[in-house]
């Protein structure tokens, strides 16, 4: 199922102001209009600090909605409840770009995600950055490597079979590439994400995403282990993190979106 993304900016680019595309990746059990709900002083401040001179840049954020819709059962921490409604259940609004298999690891309907997200660039004509939450940072982080130059190459079929003896699909990747015309991301902006610890996907991290990214963790984080957070950190080459003191949330108090701001603008200032 396809839902249409969500895109928050102005009707048109101001004279003398440049776009710049940022696609939105929503986190697990999320959708793409909740993720920009969550995110609109984000959104606000990103305009107001980046549309002046020098930098004459108009933020257009993309907000697409995963494609994998999630039920009540699928949610960590829900239990049942006497008296269900499954017409309620059936539509939802929570979605994942792919559900973890927890028999064997495997990142199910990853490939669909992927696509999903190549779609979403191909119809915005290209993106010039990305920025996700949760999962969607954990998406991010291997979108930014799939386009970076010089390009990657993924395992042959022999080498790309997982743990479960699936093999893998790699068609999300050419489809990436083309969406975006073959043009690697400025920058990559993380808020609670995570490295992805399959085998299939080492050749994502090795050698190191270079794509310049800003990383975000909270401190009180409870959802998202240290380690795969740490494990993204130490995957990425030379990332700002910046460590807030709070949980499992994109903070978008002025001081916190003021240091994206600040940190984008030096991406351009370069």
């Amino acid at each position: 199922m396809s839902v249409p993304a969500t895109i928050v900016s102005s009707t048109s680019v101001p004279a003398g102001k440049t776009e710049l595309k940022i696609l939105m990746l929503h986190g697990f059990t999320q959708s793409g209009s909740l993720f920009s709900s969550k995110t609109k002083a984000l959104s606000k401040l990103l305009t107001k600090t980046l549309s002046p001179a020098p930098f004459n840049l108009h933020p257009t954020l993309i907000f697409p909605t995963a494609p994998h819709r999630l039920r009540s059962s699928d949610i960590p921490g829900w239990t049942p409840t006497e008296g269900g409604d499954d017409e309620e259940e059936e539509n939802s609004d929570s979605w994942a770009w792919y559900r973890k298999d927890e028999a064997t690891g495997a990142y199910r309907g990853l490939e669909a995600g992927m696509e999903a997200v190549a779609t979403t660039i191909r119809e915005a004509g290209g993106v010039d950055g990305v920025c996700g939450f949760s999962q969607g940072g954990a998406m991010a982080a291997l979108v930014a490597s799939a386009l970076e130059h010089p390009l990657r190459a993924p395992p042959a079929d022999g080498e790309s079979a997982s743990a479960a003896g699936e093999r893998a699909d790699w068609t999300w990747v050419e489809s990436l590439r083309t969406a975006n015309g073959g043009e690697p991301l400025k920058f990559c902006v993380v808020y609670s994400g995570y490295y992805a610890p399959l085998s299939q996907l080492d050749w994502l991290y090795e050698p190191k995403i270079a794509t310049p990214s800003i990383q975000f963790i909270g401190s009180l984080d409870t959802v998202v282990d240290e380690t795969r957070t740490q494990g993204l950190v130490d995957r990425s080459q030379d990332p700002l993190v910046v460590t807030h003191p709070g949980g499992h949330y994109v903070p978008v108090a002025k001081d916190w979106v003021m240091m994206l701001a600040g940190w984008l603008r030096q991406q351009y200032s370069k």
